[in-house]
């Protein structure tokens, strides 16, 4: 019962740090599954993209939309791509190794926080 509390609170943090920073929940929930609950890299991140297509492709994007912060017209153009592109990436993430693809997403992490924090 405890490991159930721990997880629906991982998605609370997650779905809070999405809607406030308009991520995918997965910056902080897939390193909280590897690194506090011991899982490994490939299971982190399948379980974190099956859990996020529901609340962060409908809930959040809805109060943005009622907000009038949503171009839906970009958005489906680059939900072709992103779903052509997220079942490619599947396919190469599942070839790589765990040590491998943990690396890749921290060095991802990495670069795009540096990005935000010190570019123009």
């Amino acid at each position: 019962m405890m490991q159930i509390a721990q997880y629906i609170f991982v998605g609370l943090v997650g779905g809070i740090l999405a809607g406030i920073l308009g991520i995918g929940g997965a910056v902080f929930i897939i390193p909280a599954l590897v690194f506090i609950f011991g899982w490994q890299q490939h299971m982190a991140q399948g379980t974190t993209l099956a859990m996020l297509v529901p609340p962060i492709g409908i809930l959040a994007a809805w109060k943005y939309y009622q907000a009038g912060h949503v171009d839906l017209r970009v958005a489906a153009i680059m939900c072709i791509g992103f779903f052509v592109g997220g079942y490619f990436g599947g396919i190469v993430a599942n070839q790589l190794p765990a040590e491998t693809l943990r690396k890749v997403f921290g060095i991802a992490l990495m670069l795009i926080s540096l990005k935000m924090i010190f570019g123009k």
